[in-house]
């Protein structure tokens, strides 16, 4: 038996939903016609390292880009748009966008900061992302370990960004590492902040367990000679650390 009474209140209920839907929606865009948008809200989300961009560049890009918001009513700014034309720029690895009730636009960026910065003996001056993009030098204030030597663009993005990356993920050698040397047969050497010594680390496969081995020779090695003793420390074969005297 069909019962009519549980039909008509079930249809009666999606009646109402869709009515209040409707409404809400027309009532929204209503008021965003009316209403202006006053300002722009940044929040800028950061890495590992403190890089250098400000709200205040953020700013300054949507002006550039013509798509400030600022003095717009809020059905007349195109969020998608926005969203675009930041994430075209250099610094910026992503951008979302939102309007708020009270008339303003919240913009949250996730900063593209370099984990190296390359100057190579050929002249080439840039930066590397994590992912091994390559970023033009835009003037960061951030305290980045420089790579220098025998470099090419590809090697940049292949074998230095994975170093840039393990360094910068370890507290220790974040502070420690300040140069990278790339010699002509493609291996590295790296000089430290403290210590007059420079770490010889071959071939960059298997680093983490080199700079491990190395870890503990300082630990229990320099710490006791001294960390001006050696002037060379070779981390290249496995499972054993060769060092010259001064």
């Amino acid at each position: 038996m069909v019962n009519w009474k549980k039909i008509l209140v079930i249809t009666f209920n999606v009646i109402i939903g869709i009515y209040l839907v409707l409404a809400i929606t027309a009532f929204n865009k209503s008021a965003d016609k009316e209403t202006v948008c006053k300002d722009v809200r940044i929040t800028i989300e950061r890495g590992v390292i403190e890089g250098s961009l400000s709200p205040t560049d953020v700013r300054n890009m949507l002006n550039g880009e013509k798509v400030n918001p600022v003095g717009r009513t809020l059905a007349a700014i195109n969020l998608r748009a926005m969203e675009e034309r930041l994430n075209a720029q250099e610094l910026i690895e992503n951008a979302e966008c939102y309007k708020t009730q009270d008339g303003c636009v919240n913009i949250t960026v996730t900063e593209r900061v370099p984990v190296v910065r390359v100057m190579a003996a050929n002249g080439d001056d840039y930066y590397v992302d994590k992912d091994g993009r390559v970023m033009k030098n835009t003037g960061y204030a951030c305290n980045l370990m420089v790579a220098t030597g025998s470099i090419d663009r590809a090697y940049a993005s292949r074998v230095l960004a994975p170093v840039g990356r393990l360094i910068l993920a370890d507290d220790f050698w974040r502070s420690q590492i300040e140069q990278v040397n790339v010699l002509p047969d493609s291996t590295i050497e790296m000089v430290p902040r403290v210590g007059e010594h420079i770490i010889y680390i071959g071939r960059p496969v298997g680093l983490t367990k080199k700079l491990e081995r190395l870890r503990k020779f300082y630990q229990y090695g320099l710490s006791q000679a001294g960390w001006n003793k050696y002037k060379r420390i070779s981390v290249e074969f496995n499972n054993q650390i060769v060092c010259k005297k001064r």
